[in-house]
């Protein structure tokens, strides 16, 4: 029992991360004069993947309060068809 908790505090103290992450700061926070509008078609592509899905705060790095209007924003340009619910896009 004593030789398995050496061995696993042997192994955190070696452990090495295997990529940095990069620090992610809100886009809108950071520049007041962006606004989220369900009309700017090419803002919003930018926070939908392929498949026409709503990508995570982990991966955009925007804030709670500007994801949740992101989201607002895309479902609105879904709703009257600027933006597919699928991937596919007809342009």
């Amino acid at each position: 029992m004593a030789e398995d908790s050496n061995n696993r505090s042997q192994r955190k103290s070696g452990y090495k991360p295997r990529y940095a992450l990069k620090p992610r700061f809100c886009k809108f926070c950071s520049e007041r004069d962006l606004v989220i509008d369900y009309k700017d078609v090419k803002l919003l592509k930018q926070f939908t993947n392929e498949e026409g899905k709503i990508r995570s705060r982990r991966q955009t790095g925007t804030c709670a309060k500007h994801q949740r209007a992101i989201a607002r924003a895309v479902k609105r340009a879904r709703h009257i068809a600027l933006l597919s619910f699928t991937g596919e896009t007809w342009d």
